[in-house]
């Protein structure tokens, strides 16, 4: 019986031992931080993705918390500055203590701060960008849930050229990593229906003017345009093309599936296609949940919702699954091993299924296509099925 009584207690000295040295983990708290981008070019986005974040959080809250400890959120603003982000990666880590970091937004932003949390064993978990980097090469720090760029367009653009019957297919995109891997996964496409592209040109991140790349796709007759673009360069180069009357099929990726290419192209922007996973939450929504939860954000933050508070949302949605089946010993370790078996359902928002193992941290590569129709966004394909 004393034996018994002293290697229970001597079990519970290793499990105190061992969740004390877990930074972000206390008794009735788990710490979260997130970067995102507050006051740069892409603060609509960075705020949305916090408010979809912290409705999750408060969800749970209420409930009780992720195994009896409640969630805490700590935000920090990169400006979408990957020096900034650095110097946010470090307070959250070494000051504040987090346990993981949730939905970080931007490629080159992750890219920096990784480095930063891997040192002290923080995930890097469900990143707002769709990169590869965010989950090759592989590392036990590093998941990623939705289709990147380069098979977003790897699968969509060989079906709209099929279903259009274009026979030259044009491209203009962005001079850095995010339009060239927009460019890549479209020339796969491309390429694997025995086509390549008619033209190809480019523009420097920050650039207003592209009447010169529209110039040069009109003369070299382009049926299709893919864009590797984001907000402002997709309205820019659609409404140019449509002065001009050159009215060839756009295709961007979801960094252009937002509600503010309709809102601040207005009319010039219908038939524009995107890929995407989850919808934008309008407020009338036909799928009840849906509508139900769009009004629910408004009641909270007193703005409609976009798409991009749904990925906040989705994202603290799967890390509270991954962390109550972790159970109550909560341990980088621990929480790594829940997540290389998890299988993350289908949603309201009807978001593929994710599935992540020891060797594959990439939740789900499927894609789907929306295009604006009457200053919507309207879901037009199923899921694409990729190799």
């Amino acid at each position: 019986m004393k034996l018994q009584i002293i290697t229970t207690l001597a079990a519970l000295a290793v499990s105190g031992a061992a969740l004390a040295q877990q930074q972000g983990v206390s008794k009735t708290e788990i710490t979260i931080g997130t970067i995102q981008d507050l006051s740069g070019p892409l603060a609509g986005y960075g705020k949305a993705v916090r408010n979809g974040m912290l409705l999750r959080i408060d969800e749970a809250n209420e409930q009780g918390g992720v195994n009896g400890r409640k969630l805490k959120l700590i935000t920090e603003d990169s400006g979408y500055d990957p020096k900034r982000a650095v110097l946010a990666a470090q307070k959250l880590v070494n000051q504040d203590k987090i346990f993981i970091m949730a939905g970080h937004i931007g490629t080159a932003q992750n890219n920096a701060a990784m480095p930063v949390q891997f040192e002290k064993k923080v995930v890097n978990f469900l990143p707002v960008t769709a990169a590869r980097e965010m989950y090759e090469p592989l590392s036990k720090f590093k998941y990623a849930l939705f289709a990147t760029y380069f098979d977003q367009m790897r699968a969509a653009v060989p079906a709209l050229v099929k279903e259009k019957k274009s026979s030259k297919v044009c491209a203009i995109y962005q001079d850095d990593e995010f339009g060239l891997e927009v460019l890549r996964g479209a020339e796969a496409g491309l390429k694997a229906i025995n086509m390549d592209f008619a033209e190809k040109t480019s523009y420097k991140r920050g650039a207003t003017d592209f009447s010169s790349q529209v110039a040069r796709m009109k003369s070299a007759g382009c049926e299709m345009v893919v864009l590797g673009t984001i907000i402002r360069e997709t309205v820019g180069t659609i409404a140019e093309a449509r002065k001009t009357g050159f009215n060839p099929v756009f295709i961007g990726s979801s960094a252009a599936y937002t509600d503010l290419i309709h809102k601040l192209g207005g009319k010039a922007m219908d038939g524009m296609y995107a890929t995407m996973t989850v919808p934008h939450p309008y407020l009338d929504e036909a799928s009840n949940p849906i509508r139900f939860w769009a009004n629910k954000y408004k009641t909270k933050f007193n703005e409609d919702p976009t798409v991009f508070s749904v990925y906040g949302y989705v994202i603290l949605d799967t890390f509270i699954q991954a962390a109550q089946k972790t159970g109550p010993n909560l341990t980088s370790d621990s929480f790594i091993a829940t997540m290389d078996k998890l299988t993350v359902p289908s949603d309201i928002f009807g978001s593929p299924e994710g599935k992540f193992t020891p060797t594959q941290h990439l939740g789900s590569n499927k894609s789907r296509l929306s295009q604006i129709q009457d200053g919507k966004w309207k879901i037009v394909s199923d899921y694409y099925k990729l190799d």
